[in-house]
């Protein structure tokens, strides 16, 4: 189960990356946010945080255990997550995701108010519920946006 738990963890080892692991999965979870787009089907987005959420809780668990240590860098689950939660039914082009991308990673990095004291959380739900609090403002951010945009701009 350690190995299923790394592999998830690191999103398929993109952790692993020696630059900017965050900001490749940060990458993954635009790529699964395309998928999930592309089925056509909104339950996908819905059901997607939920489960990369619990899946990422889980697989934390495994790898901070593993490397005996918080949060540990090769983690990226919870980057997938906070752009999963940034672009949640959006109605955005390839250039509003890749502005939504570079707000989550932002948020990401200065973790406003209470992104940061959810990073104190205990284990999994710690790694994760930071990222999730960022990709909330990422989301709201996204929407403003989107609301003063030019059509067509970004959606």
């Amino acid at each position: 189960m350690t190995r299923l738990g790394l592999f998830l963890a690191t999103c398929g080892y993109v952790g692993y990356v020696p630059i900017a692991p965050g900001t490749a999965g940060s990458a993954v979870g635009v790529a699964l946010f395309y998928a999930l787009r592309s089925t056509h089907v909104s339950w996908a987005e819905h059901l997607a945080i939920p489960v990369v959420f619990a899946a990422g809780v889980w697989a934390s668990n495994v790898a901070e255990a593993h490397w005996r240590r918080t949060d540990p860098g090769p983690v990226v689950i919870d980057e997938v997550l906070g752009m999963l939660i940034t672009l949640w039914l959006l109605p955005v082009t390839g250039l509003g995701a890749f502005l939504g991308f570079l707000v989550f990673r932002l948020l990401d990095v200065i973790k406003p108010w209470p992104a940061a004291r959810f990073e104190a959380l205990h284990g999994g739900l710690g790694v994760m519920a930071d990222d999730a609090m960022a990709g909330v403002y990422g989301h709201l951010v996204m929407r403003g946006l989107l609301a003063v945009a030019p059509a067509g701009w970004l959606a």
